[in-house]
């Protein structure tokens, strides 16, 4: 499998009130993949450019070893954007018939009619019927039959029940041990996606702050509460560790530093506290963190 589904390199389109970029972005290949930011960041916009929907005013984008422009590449992504939509006096039948004339030889409809069936959706059902839940199920159904490498979802996760998301990520999980695939998901809320993704953008009006991976970003943060003996220990952590932040709750001291475990509770350690224990951060706290050290507050961003 290749070291990454896409790179972005110097993206920009301009709009008359609207400015993406320059962006730089690397997907990385068999990852869940999220998009953050708020209405209006250039999300939609960067998707559309990554798909080749539409086309950037400058910039590169090498996607699955090709361009966004070439049709062979296009027909090996798959895309479920918010503004899509099936007539709602069609039935999954009729669906799958007006896809495979879209996809041709590349369609699989026992594909399509199995996940259908693992979603439980009636193929005679009219989609005018279906629940917000059922017409995510459905249009994955319809974006995942033809194998895609590159499966695109802008804001489709929104207001999803956490069953909803938790069987959306199993589903992504199997389909990435199974072959080369890779799913991107844009949403302006952070805790839709925290559950689900493992490699997360920030878009903030037109901008990149940050593209990473969570387990990296959890691995160099850390969040201790502990009990000190004196207040000039603190003010000696403050100076020895890379202290992102310090809250106290009576007695207890917080101490969120930039590092590695070990390193971080060596230096408290070392201080004899009268209690110790590593607290776990959620992914909004470690996001806090990082666009804090950058000069922004998330929680102003996207919350």
């Amino acid at each position: 499998m290749a070291a990454s589904t896409a790179a972005l390199r110097g993206i920009k389109k301009q709009y008359k009130d609207f400015t993406l970029g320059p962006v730089d972005m690397t997907v990385p290949a068999g990852s869940i993949v999220g998009l953050i930011g708020e209405n209006g960041a250039g999300k939609t916009t960067l998707l559309k450019i990554l798909c080749g929907v539409n086309r950037a005013d400058d910039g590169t984008v090498d996607l699955l070893g090709g361009s966004p422009a070439d049709a062979g590449t296009r027909a090996k992504i798959g895309v479920v954007f918010e503004d899509a939509f099936f007539y709602g006096s069609f039935n999954a039948a009729q669906v799958a018939r007006s896809l495979a004339g879209m996809y041709g030889a590349r369609w699989n409809a026992d594909s399509f009619s199995a996940y259908l069936r693992r979603f439980g959706l009636d193929a005679g059902k009219k989609l005018k019927e279906y629940s917000r839940g059922m017409r995510l199920k459905l249009s994955l159904a319809a974006a995942l039959a033809h194998d895609p490498e590159l499966l695109v979802l802008d804001e489709a996760t929104a207001g999803l029940d956490p069953v909803v998301r938790q069987g959306v990520k199993s589903l992504f999980a199997a389909e990435i041990l199974s072959r080369e695939f890779t799913p991107v998901l844009a949403s302006h809320n952070l805790r839709e996606l925290e559950d689900i993704c493992d490699h997360v953008g920030l878009l903030h009006k037109g901008g990149m702050i940050l593209s990473k991976d969570l387990e990296d970003m959890k691995f160099h943060i850390h969040k201790i509460q502990c009990v000190l003996q004196d207040k000039k220990l603190e003010d000696a952590l403050r100076k020895e560790l890379d202290v992102l932040k310090i809250d106290h709750q009576g007695s207890l001291t917080l101490i969120t530093a930039r590092g590695t475990r070990t390193e971080i509770m060596h230096r408290i350690q070392e201080k004899n506290p009268l209690f110790c224990e590593v607290l776990p951060l959620s992914l909004e706290e470690i996001f806090i963190s990082e666009t804090e050290v950058a000069g922004y507050d998330i929680r102003k961003l996207i919350f």
